[in-house]
């Protein structure tokens, strides 16, 4: 079983809504975590309800430091902003593959209530179609 570390600036949405997706669709093949560089401390309700209404649960999901996983070995750390990718990240251990897709953040979408669901709609369409691309789980 190969493990993937998804990684963001707040853990709140991008990285979290990939940990669910992979853990819910692939979990016969990949176990997912996800963390921040600063993380937020919550998961935005936005992205609870994206999760939901795909049919994903967000049951034990949490925003959590990268600082968590500093001693943990993964077969890949994936950022999903730019903000993470052009960060520092802290060394871990052994060897992984190091993808960067850049996702727009969700959370950064002012408008009508339509438009903000819309924008985390893009969002979980976009990880789920890089998850089945990119990991090779089509």
């Amino acid at each position: 079983m190969k493990k993937i570390l998804f990684l963001c600036t707040g853990n709140s949405c991008r990285s979290l809504i990939a940990e669910a997706i992979v853990n819910n669709k692939y979990k016969n093949k990949y176990i997912a975590e996800s963390a921040g560089s600063f993380p937020t401390g919550f998961m935005h309700p936005k992205a609870y309800s994206v999760l939901k209404k795909n049919g994903i649960s967000p049951h034990g999901l949490f925003s959590k430091s990268w600082d968590v996983f500093e001693k943990s070995k993964f077969d890949y750390i994936i950022t999903v902003c730019d903000s993470a990718a052009n960060e520092t990240c802290p060394i871990f251990m052994g060897h992984y593959e190091k993808l960067h897709w850049s996702i727009a953040d969700p959370a950064k979408v002012l408008g009508l209530e339509e438009e903000i669901e819309a924008a985390f709609d893009q969002t979980f369409q976009e990880l789920n179609k890089k998850i089945k691309t990119e990991l090779n789980l089509i």
